[in-house]
Order: C-alpha cells, then sequence, then structure tokens
C-alpha cells in the first residue's frame, strides 16, 4: 500500500501549504467555459473554507494531508433558477456597501451558514473565474477556520445542507472521476468527486482540484474513470 506523506500531515502544516498556495503565481486554471455576456456579469465571491474536523470522524484513507483536515460545502436548494440541487461553497453577488470581495464572501458565509466570521483567518485572495452558466465572475476567498463555529443551513430556499467534508476523503483516488455533461451539442468535463454518494463537480470541484494541485496535495487518480451529470 502506498502511504502519501507531506508536511501537512499535523493541520497547522495544511494551513501554511495553504498560505503559500495563495501567494502563489502558478492559478492557471484549465480552461472555462467563457461568459456569453462579460459586460453583464455579476461579481460574485466564495469562501473556501479550511479547518481542522471536530466530532466528526475521518475516513481511514491514506492521503496527502491529516486526517482530521476539512473543508466547509453545502448543497443549494433544487429550486434556485442557477445551479440547482449543485454542492458549492458558501458565497454570492457582490453588494455595494462590501467593502471588498472578502467581506462579500464572509457576509454571504454568514447569510448561508451562521458561522462566526469572527473565527475565520483569511489567507488570501485568488485570481477571478467565469462562471459561464450564471454569468458571474468569481473571487474565490482562501480561509482558514481558526475557531470552527457551529454552521447549518440557514434559508432553506436556498440553501438545505450544510457540511464539512474531510480533505482526505476527496484526495483519496476511489471518491475520484471525471465529470461529462452534455449541453447544446457541446461536451464539458471536468474533475469530480463521490462523497458517499454527494457529488461534487463542476465549478467546486474544478477550485478544489486546482487547489490540492498547488497545495502539493494531489494523489495520482484515474482521470479515464469518466461518469455522466445532470444538470
Amino acid at each position: 500500500m502506498l502511504v502519501w506523506m507531506s508536511v501537512s500531515q499535523h493541520p497547522e502544516g495544511a494551513r501554511a501549504e495553504l498560505l503559500a498556495a495563495a501567494r502563489s503565481e502558478s492559478w492557471g486554471t484549465r480552461i472555462l467555459p467563457q461568459l456569453a455576456d462579460p459586460d453583464a456579469a455579476r461579481e460574485s465571491a466564495v469562501l473556501i473554507l479550511f479547518g481542522v474536523l471536530d466530532s466528526t470522524p475521518a475516513p481511514t484513507v491514506d492521503a496527502a494531508v491529516a486526517k482530521d483536515l476539512d473543508v466547509l460545502l453545502q448543497r443549494r436548494a433544487s429550486t434556485l433558477s442557477s445551479h440547482p440541487g449543485q454542492v458549492s461553497f458558501p458565497g454570492g453577488g457582490r453588494d455595494a456597501d462590501d467593502a471588498d470581495f472578502v467581506a462579500t464572501a464572509l457576509r454571504e458565509a454568514v447569510e448561508e451558514t451562521g458561522l462566526d466570521p469572527d473565527g475565520v483567518e483569511i489567507l488570501g485572495v485568488l485570481p477571478e473565474l467565469p462562471l459561464a452558466a450564471s454569468n458571474h465572475l468569481v473571487t474565490p476567498v482562501l480561509g482558514w477556520w481558526t475557531k470552527p463555529s457551529k454552521v447549518a443551513a440557514v434559508d432553506h430556499a436556498e440553501t438545505v445542507e450544510v457540511f464539512r467534508v474531510p480533505v482526505a476523503q476527496l484526495l483519496d483516488p476511489a471518491t475520484r472521476f471525471t465529470s461529462v455533461i452534455t449541453r447544446d451539442g457541446f461536451r464539458f468535463s471536468g474533475p469530480a468527486f463521490d462523497v458517499d454518494g454527494t457529488i461534487v463537480w463542476g465549478f467546486t470541484a474544478l477550485v478544489l482540484d486546482r487547489i490540492f494541485d498547488v497545495c502539493g496535495w494531489t494523489v495520482p487518480w484515474d482521470e479515464s474513470v469518466e461518469r455522466p451529470v445532470t444538470v
């Protein structure tokens, strides 16, 4: 059995690697579908929050990170007009009163999950990415949960579930596959994760995949394994 080791076998090692990644200039991403109407695109931000699992047991898998490292995710309501039912990071559109994208990401995370922003350390702001399906320009904000607080879906009209996923489970090659979607005659594929039947794909999976690569956490997986996903 192969055992993947790194300095992030301790959670504080993971924080240091995330901090270094946030300052990295190697954030070239896979080609994303371009925005249909860039001039009308709405600016938005998401909070990518890593921390340490408390009462939730991590699975027993070999990975390049501590078994108690996790990331905060949520499932969007199936009734929403954009990205219904998909797993996402907390986040949303920038308001006029938001001082910057960090303020947007934290405000949206509070509104959607009820987390205490005082327990969040901002590690960095990553380059904006196009989200063509809803015509948004999304700025990912990378955070570290210095003092985890209770989280839950606040408004079930928008978010039906909030959960913390062990990063070691996401890195497990058995969890990973390539998602495939065909739309308007075009075929799109990208990294995806199957977390005990919960599928993480699309924008969220692509950002996680890139973070794992830049941090040096990625465990080789079989990208030829393809599965269709439905919108």
